[in-house]
C-alpha cells in the first residue's frame, strides 16, 4: 500500500474527527449534565453517550470529506 493512499487518508480523517468529536462531546456533555441537573451516576452515562455520539458523527463526516478529496 502506498504511503499516501486514499484509504490511509480516509482512516486518518476519521481518526482525527473521532478525537476532535470526542473532546467536544465530553465538554458539551459535561456542560449539559450540570445545566440540566442530571442526578448522580446518570451524569457519567450522559457524558459518555454525548462523547461517543459526537465522536461518531465528527469521525463520519471527516472520513467522508477525506473520501471526497481523494477523488481529486
Amino acid at each position: 500500500m502506498a504511503k499516501d493512499s486514499c484509504l490511509t487518508r480516509i482512516v486518518a480523517g476519521a481518526a482525527v474527527g473521532g478525537a476532535l468529536g470526542g473532546a467536544v462531546g465530553a465538554v458539551y456533555g459535561t456542560y449539559e449534565a450540570i445545566r440540566f441537573k442530571v442526578p448522580g451516576l446518570m451524569k457519567i452515562r450522559y457524558i459518555g453517550q454525548t462523547t461517543m455520539g459526537s465522536a461518531a458523527i465528527f469521525g463520519l463526516f471527516l472520513g467522508a470529506g477525506s473520501l471526497i478529496h481523494c477523488g481529486k
